[in-house]
């Protein structure tokens, strides 16, 4: 019997292909999921939709790309959505019958269904492109109330593919993706370092309610310094290697075989000089074998200024950054991103034009979704405080106690720092402190005056009720007496991963009172 797992998915929904992980709970590794007839290989989806209007057939990845030569593909065959969910800019394909957003919530709905029984899902992470991450969240959220899990976050693929591959907090990075359809180059700066806060996942669901107009953990995203892109891409060098051999080409399936010996004359094991057979449909309907070498391959990209075509827009995007005070010399790491950038001539390319900086391509597919599944552990503990915690202490000019606030009614915890507080004596030869919690009512109540018979609320709103905890206060006695105003007690506030509300308390010279646990938050 096949042992269930439970734990966190993350799904990185990619312009050519969409990249599913998984991460047990217990376990620190990631797998990528194999799903029959959706995957091409483990983890790994093609981001299309095969969707017949009359009789509602749906095939998504690799099912919906094996019809992608049929008759009908111009109106039922659907790629290349993603990029335009969220972007108002670009024009659609009007032949298809669906808009980009329509296939975006088929694809991810049918992935959902169709994810095997045996991961249990506490959590889901997702990923947004930074260029139009107000628009594409806008469409998650609507998408996420559809979808029955617990716990959803959202991460910025920048920043989601830094940490994939372990760039520092802080970076300044240089990206270099060549899917099957486009071309982007970026250079993005990643939020943290010195001192700074890192990244951290932005909940749109918490506890099965959607959390995503009020929820205190916002995302911090990655900076972008400057950006470039072409509608160039994998496809068209399919193109060109059937064209270097049948000009006037009639058949969609020798695109296919293309990209096939393609992908095998990019791998680094193939020698430079030998030819590999590939067999392409001619004239006729007639199969006929013919002979590419990783030579003659690198003649077809040059031939067709792809080179040149890079220069120009890696020449943008510096004049771009250096509008923002961002130099070359300025880059951490270059991140190479999809299958295009694994062709040995590009990565020649990538090297000559930009030396002494280090180059990361591995992994090429999954990083991104790698990425976001390092960022799960701030997103598995958080939650949100639904009330506040304050402390009693006492007005010396009044001699009145009043309630002082520890932490706030929607901040998040378990707590990343301590609330540091110092307390003074009250009072001459002062040994014992005693701290005394209190919490808000959960509920405010307003004041309501009628005014003509009308139900109105008054300008001037009560405060919030504070409710001392019924546990015994906390005491802490010093080593030697305090007199009245001298900063006597130094306190650390936390809440921990078990909602319990913990104090660390050190003399004013720093020596250790003890750490105590004041009681449960609920």
């Amino acid at each position: 019997m096949e042992e269930n797992l439970s734990g966190t998915l993350a799904i990185d929904l990619g312009n050519t292909n969409t990249v599913i992980a998984f991460q047990d709970q217990k376990d620190i590794n990631s797998v990528l999921v194999d799903i029959p007839n959706i995957t091409s290989s483990p983890g790994v989806i093609p981001t299309a939709i095969w969707f017949e209007e009359p009789s509602k057939i749906l095939k998504i990845g690799i099912s919906a790309l094996n019809m992608r030569y049929d008759s009908n593909s111009d109106l039922f065959f659907h790629s290349n959505f993603k990029r335009l969910i969220g972007n108002p800019i670009e024009k659609i394909n009007q032949k298809n019958i669906l808009s980009p957003t329509e296939c975006g919530e088929k694809f991810f709905k049918f992935l959902w269904e169709n994810i095997p029984q045996k991961y249990e899902i506490k959590r889901l992470v997702l990923t947004a492109p930074i260029d139009t991450y107000k628009g594409y969240r806008e469409w998650l959220i609507n998408l996420c109330g559809k979808i029955s899990v617990e716990e959803i976050a959202l991460v910025d693929e920048p920043t989601a593919a830094s940490l994939g591959i372990n760039v520092p907090f802080g970076s300044k990075i240089m990206t270099i993706d060549i899917g099957g359809s486009t071309i982007d180059m970026n250079i993005v700066k990643i939020e943290g370092g010195e001192g700074k806060s890192g990244p951290i996942a932005e909940l749109l669901k918490f506890k099965g309610n959607d959390v995503s107009s009020i929820s205190k953990q916002k995302i911090r995203c990655a900076e972008i310094i400057s950006k470039t892109g072409s509608k160039i891409g994998g496809k068209d060098i399919d193109q060109w290697i059937v064209d270097y051999f049948i000009p006037n080409n009639i058949y969609a399936i020798n695109l296919s075989k293309a990209e096939e010996i393609k992908c095998k004359l990019s791998s680094s094991a193939i020698k430079y000089e030998d030819k590999y057979p590939t067999k392409l449909l001619t004239e006729g309907y007639q199969e006929k074998e013919f002979y590419l070498s990783k030579e003659i391959f690198e003649e077809i990209i040059i031939e067709n200024n792809l080179l040149n075509h890079l220069d120009s827009l890696l020449k943008d995007l510096l004049n771009q950054a250096r509008g923002k005070y961002c130099a070359l010399e300025d880059l951490n790491v270059i991140i190479l991103v999809g299958g295009g950038t694994q062709i040995p001539l590009i990565k020649e390319w990538v090297t000559k034009k930009i030396s002494n900086i280090e180059i990361k391509s591995l992994p090429p597919i999954e990083s991104i979704a790698l990425g976001a599944l390092a960022m799960t552990p701030g997103v598995k503990i958080k939650d949100i405080l639904n009330k506040g915690l304050s402390i009693r202490l006492l007005n010396k000019r009044e001699q009145k106690p009043f309630w002082h606030p520890i932490f706030y009614k929607g901040q998040t915890w378990p707590t990343e720092n301590p609330f540091k507080l110092i307390l003074q004596a009250s009072k001459n030869n002062q040994k014992i402190f005693e701290i005394i919690i209190g919490e808000t009512k959960g509920e405010r109540e307003y004041d309501v005056i009628f005014e003509n018979g009308l139900p109105k609320l008054s300008e001037v709103q009560s405060e919030e009720e504070i409710i001392k905890w019924k546990k015994k206060p906390l005491k802490i006695e010093l080593k030697n007496n305090s007199n009245i105003g001298e900063d006597s007690l130094k306190l650390f506030f936390s809440i921990s991963e078990k909602a319990d509300l913990l104090v660390k308390c050190f003399d004013i010279k720093d020596n250790s009172l003890g750490e105590y646990n004041l009681g449960n938050i609920f």
